[in-house]
């Protein structure tokens, strides 16, 4: 199986947020368009409840490396984050499984991340493009760099303590830098 990409064209970003809408489920584009502007990894980004968002932040331990993330929520993700609670007030969690809602007595759970991987390969194959549930955190933290050309900043926001892991991780070629370097004269 392909390595996952960050998705590097913000045309085709907002191209997969439609089709998981139209292909799977207004839900999955939630989860694409609220994981992009949070750059969790989904593990994290699933468990997210109700109870973890204060005001304009969203503080929780992530369960990968035990690090406090204190995320700053953008007006985008306020705004979905709001419309999935107005739709759905009884909900814990910010993606909770609706089918588990059919199961008499049992407790809410969120939704599963094989689910999500299940849409999001889907519509990278339609796009041919090798998209998955990471692409989400690896996207987010492609076109910060490209703004900032901070790898720093990028690292910090990523939690990541090595920039040649952050640099892979996003995608940033020996090419990419090379060209960076011959374009840039001063």
């Amino acid at each position: 199986m392909a390595e996952v990409q960050a998705v590097k064209d913000l045309d085709t970003v907002r191209l997969v947020s439609y089709l998981l809408e139209k292909r799977c489920s207004r839900q999955m584009s939630q989860i694409w368009n609220i994981g992009l502007n949070l750059a969790l990894r989904i593990s994290d980004l699933l468990a997210v409840k109700f109870t973890d968002i204060n005001n304009d932040r969203l503080i929780i331990y992530e369960s990968k490396t035990s690090k406090l993330a204190e995320i700053k929520l953008n007006d985008k993700a306020l705004n979905l984050i709001n419309e999935i609670k107005l739709t759905h007030p009884q909900h814990i969690y910010l993606f909770q499984s609706y089918r588990n809602q059919q199961a008499i007595n049992s407790k809410p759970k969120p939704l599963s991340r094989r689910a999500v991987t299940k849409a999001f390969a889907l519509v990278g194959e339609e796009l041919n493009i090798h998209l998955g549930t990471h692409s989400m955190r690896k996207t987010r933290g492609y076109h910060l760099y490209q703004k900032t050309h901070d790898i720093a900043r990028v690292m910090k926001m990523l939690r990541h303590s090595s920039e040649a892991t952050t640099l892979r991780y996003i995608g940033i070629t020996q090419e990419e830098i090379d060209k960076d370097f011959e374009e840039l004269e001063l």
